[in-house]
């Protein structure tokens, strides 16, 4: 499969065999019983080294994956708003990108505008950046409010170095209230039971 006539030759422990034609560089990893791979086809002449084929591309093919847990997937939420968004949503959103951006990820913030809201973007602005105002610890803007026909977008990513706390989840201490509503409610009843029901008669 090597083209050239002519290769540098690295053997198998690493030490350089010089330049000589190919044919005599197959021979010789033939009488090792290993192959001649070409490791630099680039160089002037093409770069051979004498190893075990099977065992080189295994090794390849690890070094891959572990490059491949490595790396990290950042993804881009786009989170939609409107310029009346009012407060309570607004908070519920918040925490939203906050939970996301803790992960490491990006947020697209996106104010969509209908009928005459158009005329008046400096309403979705305002809501842009109060957004920005409740998270300014934590992230950084990468695109500053931009008009994309009637959405107006803004990128913001997590702060390098600075560790975001997850916001809790909307309803987590209604939920909790709730369970406590359920056990007063349990002893009220075991209290009114008690009081209805009829006294023992003695024999």
């Amino acid at each position: 499969m090597i083209q050239s006539k002519e290769v540098r030759v690295i053997g198998e422990d690493g030490k350089q065999l010089g330049v000589m034609p190919t044919h005599i560089a197959v021979r010789i990893a033939e009488e090792k019983g290993l192959d001649l791979v070409e490791v630099n086809p680039k160089g002037e002449p093409p770069v051979c080294k004498i190893i075990d084929h099977g065992r080189f591309k295994y090794e390849e093919a690890r070094k891959k994956r572990s490059a491949k847990k490595k790396q990290s997937v950042i993804t881009v939420k786009e989170v939609k708003l409107r310029p009346k968004t009012d407060t309570h949503d607004l908070a519920v959103k918040v925490r939203m990108i906050q939970r996301f951006l803790a992960d490491g990820n990006k947020a697209k913030l996106v104010i969509i505008f209908r009928g005459r809201e158009i005329v008046h973007p400096e309403t979705g602005k305002a809501v842009l950046l109060k957004v920005l105002g409740e998270l300014v610890n934590y992230v950084v803007v990468e695109q500053m409010p931009t008009m994309e026909g009637r959405r107006m977008t803004m990128l913001i990513a997590p702060k390098p170095g600075v560790s975001i706390p997850a916001a809790p989840k909307k309803g987590a201490k209604a939920e909790d209230a709730g369970e406590d509503k359920v056990e007063d409610k349990g002893e009220e009843e075991s209290a009114v039971a008690s009081e209805d029901a009829p006294a023992p008669q003695s024999s």
